[in-house]
């Protein structure tokens, strides 16, 4: 009996035809188990995923179902799963997946950049990179022991640290090894509801990339957030998140508290961290926002959706927003 389940979600790996359209899953799985079984003696189940869309659709509910299906299938003896996902948003489902079954099993998401059919559905096609993706996943799911992981171009990442860096090129993805240190230990498994999955689909965050603008044009973009304020302001700034502020800025991030929104300080730099040793640590405490640690952008929006989910209030999200850090 196998206890290695593969997931299928949709994407460009599950695709054929001219232009490129989903196959349904009722005859993918199929054509999908008659290959791995030429290609590998590794013995898998295959199960279809709640919702099998574009990966640019997938939200928190998308994901949160996924995780649900997982935590059901550990019950019936499987602890390691592979998840076959769209690449658009293939980051996202990664983060938010460690940061929801932490080291509770061990999974790989994986995908590709072409189809791993023909036009007509019938035989692996030429030039792809789906099957060396989906081989090599199976190799290294035999390899771990725990954790989630994604899985692209013959490299394994940590994958609450996985960034699309790429967007026609097969090598797509960079993120941190997988057989390199990460302290993710403090991270513990979230046990997925219903009404979990419910109030995902209330969340409500606002994303600004900061642009070299005057700052009125900022204290402007805060006044009409602030008439119908998100649940979490995510500002973008500059190199290790240096944010141009005034004290009409700090005034307006205030009131965006006390509304029960959260602005959080992160860095549109793709990789590194926040650096608080510059300006950036001079008036954070004072605007009562956050100056975050997490691995990337996704990383950041998986936290968010878990904080959200946990706790009531902006003022628990902010008191218990470092909770994680070893």
């Amino acid at each position: 009996m196998s206890n290695i389940a593969i997931i299928y979600m949709g994407g460009t790996l599950g695709c054929v035809g001219s232009p490129l359209s989903p196959m349904p899953e009722a005859q993918f799985i199929p054509h999908l188990k008659s290959i791995l079984t030429l290609h590998s003696n590794l013995a898998v189940d295959c199960f279809a995923a709640p919702e099998i869309i574009d990966s640019s659709a997938c939200t928190a509910k998308s994901w949160l179902l996924l995780i649900q299906l997982i935590q059901n299938l550990q019950t019936q003896h499987y602890q390691k799963f592979i998840i076959i996902h769209g690449t658009d948003t293939l980051s996202y489902a990664s983060a938010v997946l460690a940061r929801f079954l932490s080291h509770s099993c061990c999974v790989i998401l994986t995908g590709s950049q072409h189809p791993l059919l023909d036009e007509a559905g019938l035989t692996v096609r030429q030039n792809t990179d789906a099957l060396d993706n989906l081989l090599f996943t199976l190799q290294e799911i035999q390899q771990q022991i725990s954790g989630v992981y994604l899985s692209f171009a013959n490299r394994l990442y940590h994958a609450r640290s996985v960034i699309k860096c790429h967007t026609t090129q097969n090598h797509a993805f960079e993120g941190i090894s997988a057989y390199a240190p990460l302290l993710d230990l403090a991270l513990k498994p979230t046990l997925v509801h219903q009404e979990h999955i419910e109030q995902a689909q209330q969340l409500k965050i606002f994303n600004f990339m900061l642009q070299p603008l005057e700052l009125t044009s900022c204290e402007q973009l805060l006044k009409s957030i602030l008439s119908d304020p998100p649940h979490f302001l995510i500002l973008q700034g500059f190199g290790t998140g240096n944010v141009p502020v005034n004290a009409k800025i700090i005034h307006q991030l205030q009131q965006l508290k006390q509304q029960g929104c959260l602005s959080v300080i992160t860095t549109q730099v793709t990789f590194g961290a926040i650096d608080q040793r510059y300006a950036v640590s001079a008036w954070i405490k004072d605007a009562q926002i956050i100056a975050t640690h997490t691995l990337g952008h996704a990383d950041l929006y998986a936290k968010i959706l878990q904080l959200y989910l946990q706790y009531p209030d902006v003022n628990q999200w902010y008191t218990h927003w470092f909770d994680d850090q070893i």
